[in-house]
C-alpha cells in the first residue's frame, strides 16, 4: 500500500493519492495557516473508523441475507486536551433502514467491533469505543 502527499499551495492545503489516482484534500484550521479547503487529519481517521466498520457491516449483513434499504452511520470522537492529543473516546453509531433481524445486526457490528476493522483495533489503543444501533422499518 502507497500514498502520495502533495502540498496544493504556499499553506497548509495537501492532496493525498492512492494507487488507484483517488485524492483525497486535506487541510488545517486557520490557526495554523489552513483554509479549510479539506478534511483535518484527524477527521479523516474518524472517517476510517466509520467506513471500515461500514463495509464489515454491510458485507455481513449481505451475506446473512439482510436486505439493508439505508444505511447511515455517525461517529463521535473525543480528544485529549494535551499533545499528541490521541482520540479517547468514540462512539459510533448506526441507523440501518429495512426489514433486518435485530441479532443478526446486532452480530454484524459485533464481528466488526471484535475482529475485523482493523481501524477500530488501532484506535482500541488510545480511545474507548463504544456502539449502538436503531432499525428503522
Amino acid at each position: 500500500m502507497k500514498i502520495e502527499i502533495e502540498r496544493v499551495n504556499d499553506k497548509v492545503h495537501l492532496e493525498a493519492k492512492n494507487e488507484q489516482g483517488i485524492v483525497v484534500h486535506m487541510d488545517g484550521s486557520p490557526e495554523i495557516g489552513g483554509e479549510d479547503l479539506g478534511a483535518r487529519p484527524m477527521q479523516l481517521v474518524l472517517m476510517a473508523l466509520g467506513g471500515c466498520t461500514s463495509m464489515d457491516v454491510l458485507s455481513m449483513l449481505k451475506k446473512m441475507r439482510e436486505d439493508v434499504k439505508s444505511y447511515k452511520v455517525t461517529v463521535d470522537a473525543e480528544r485529549a486536551t494535551e499533545h499528541p492529543m490521541v482520540f479517547t473516546k468514540a462512539h459510533i453509531h448506526y441507523v440501518l433502514q429495512g426489514n433486518l433481524k435485530i441479532e443478526n445486526v446486532e452480530r454484524a457490528i459485533q464481528l466488526s467491533m471484535d475482529k475485523y476493522c482493523s481501524v477500530t483495533h488501532i484506535l482500541n489503543k488510545t480511545a474507548t469505543i463504544t456502539h449502538s444501533f436503531e432499525i428503522i422499518n
